[in-house]
């Protein structure tokens, strides 16, 4: 006879939240237990950010009840959250670069003397201990996390909230700017996390990890659970993706051409090297060719793209357009040959998050439709709608501000911005981060399409699997070094993740 599950550690009944013209949560169910994953699924807008900060106590429900260990509660405020022992990490953390990693750790509870003196030599003793427990004691209290890499931020956040005497975090998109080697570390925290009785309600795109480290999973779709509690690793993929979208979506790639083009290249990069960063590469791209940049973070491919793009300045060789070389350093040259980038960091980087679609779009081509001084609005406005209709962006309203779309429609937007301006080589960094499982199937039809009707496009992902699904071609990069190059059909997944991590230059 089965043992009886423990008593639920929280229990959120009939969630409802609204905003103006929208309702975000539609009687909202979610149960986690003590010591548990519970893996929270949905695309972008089905309401998992709204119901986490429900959670987190920044947001106030409508109606519906929240029960913590058994007793009925209302979260009014994320500090009451936290004392109460519900700790969330957002995707997009919210540490202070210019503090020290104890300074962020202890920041609104800082041990004191006399209740105004920072004991500083205790913060630091006491997030040394913490960090030694999530297995990095090599993380210096006193540096300044603005000098940390991404993985190490990650860490720090986890480590204040285990400042607190928590007993449910909340991790959105963890693993999102880590490489294979750094989520594995990121799935021994949480391990050990959940045998110490602390529950996890993880937030992931990437179904793979539900299967390594979920328990149970609550799906939401369009504001509502549509399903809640299901086994993690038995619940097949397919069942999974139709809850999520409401429809059978084809976990494929779109076919890519039999033969490679045999245009001439339209980039060329020529001993191009960044001291520190990337050994001298060579690289061509064709016009209808898919070029793709696999490799582990710090292997040198965001600064790859980016040195091509201009925006860092190469040690030593060049990019050649049509067989003319750029001027070293400039994106204004780079852009005006016909290069566009979407950047890895899209909000951060490649939007304007408080303009509209519009502007969003049009931001690089203003030129055009200036008129004496001014800017025509409506031609602005025309030539961004049909960017966007060729792209099937939605929302269809031109004049909505650009933070209120899905990640995967931002995306697009960014996509439209280079094709409004005539953009003949596509850079795309990390193209899919943040986008859910249907958005994703869209944007790989949009890239395919593009490069079919004549673009040229070179892209990085830290997903080994999407490089080898969209590209025709890859080159496997190393510490810096391109290690191997081959057509992708020739390549696995294993192949290149023994490549990345034990394999040496090839002949």
């Amino acid at each position: 006879m089965a043992p009886e599950p423990p008593p639920p550690l929280l229990t959120m009944s009939e969630i409802t939240k609204s905003f103006p013209g929208v309702r975000a949560l539609d009687g909202v169910d979610l149960e986690v237990r003590s010591g548990e994953v519970h893996c929270l699924l949905g695309q972008n807008g089905a309401g998992k950010s709204t119901l986490i900060k429900v959670l987190a106590g920044a947001h106030q429900p409508d109606a519906g009840h929240i029960t913590w260990r058994g007793d009925p509660v209302r979260l009014r405020s994320p500090s009451a959250a936290v004392r109460l022992g519900i700790a969330t990490i957002y995707q997009e953390l919210d540490l202070v670069e210019g503090l020290s990693v104890a300074e962020n750790v202890h920041l609104g509870h800082e041990p004191t003397t006399a209740g105004f003196v920072v004991r500083t030599r205790t913060a630091r003793s006491a997030t040394a201990a913490l960090l030694a427990r999530l297995g990095h004691p090599e993380v210096d209290p006193a540096r300044l996390v603005g000098e940390l890499s991404a993985a190490q931020r990650q860490i720090v956040s986890m480590a204040r909230a285990l400042s607190h005497d928590v007993r449910l975090i909340v991790m959105d998109e963890p693993s999102a700017a880590l490489d294979p080697d750094e989520v594995d570390n990121l799935f021994r925290i949480v391990e050990g996390l959940t045998a110490d009785g602390v529950a996890v309600v993880y937030i992931s795109h990437r179904l793979e990890e539900i299967r390594r480290i979920g328990d149970r999973v609550t799906v939401l779709k369009d504001g509502r659970a549509v399903a809640g509690g299901l086994p993690a690793a038995a619940t097949p993929t397919s069942e999974i993706v139709a809850l999520m979208t409401g429809r059978d979506v084809p976990y494929v790639f779109p076919d890519r051409p039999a033969e490679p083009p045999r245009t001439e290249p339209v980039l060329k990069a020529q001993g191009l090297s960044r001291k520190g960063e990337f050994a001298p590469i060579d690289l061509e791209l064709r016009p209808g060719e898919i070029v793709g940049l696999a490799g582990l973070v710090g292997s040198g491919r965001s600064e790859i793209l980016e040195t091509i793009y201009g925006a860092r300045r190469p040690t030593t060789g060049q990019v050649l357009v049509d067989g003319r070389p750029l001027p070293p350093g400039s994106v204004r040259a780079a852009v005006r040959a016909g290069l566009g980038l979407a950047p890895e960091e899209r909000k951060a980087q490649g939007l304007l998050m408080l303009e509209s679609v519009t502007r969003n779009v049009s931001v690089s081509s203003l030129g055009r439709f200036a008129r004496g001084g001014w800017i025509d609005r409506g031609a602005e406005r025309a030539a961004a709608r049909t960017a966007t209709r060729e792209l099937s962006l939605r929302p269809d309203r031109p004049e909505a501000l650009i933070r209120t779309l899905s990640g995967g429609n931002q995306q697009k937007a960014v996509l439209a911005r280079w094709l409004l301006r005539g953009c003949r080589v596509l850079l795309l960094d990390e193209p899919t981060r943040g986008v859910d499982v249907g958005a994703r199937a869209e944007l790989y039809a949009v890239i395919r399409r593009l490069a079919d009707e004549g673009l040229a496009v070179l892209l990085v992902s830290s997903e080994v699997p999407e490089v080898l699904g969209l590209a025709d071609r890859v080159l496997v990069l190393r510490e810096g070094r391109v290690v191997h190059t081959a057509p992708a059909r020739d390549l696995d997944e294993h192949r290149v993740l023994d490549l990345v991590m034990e394999g040496s230059p090839a002949a």
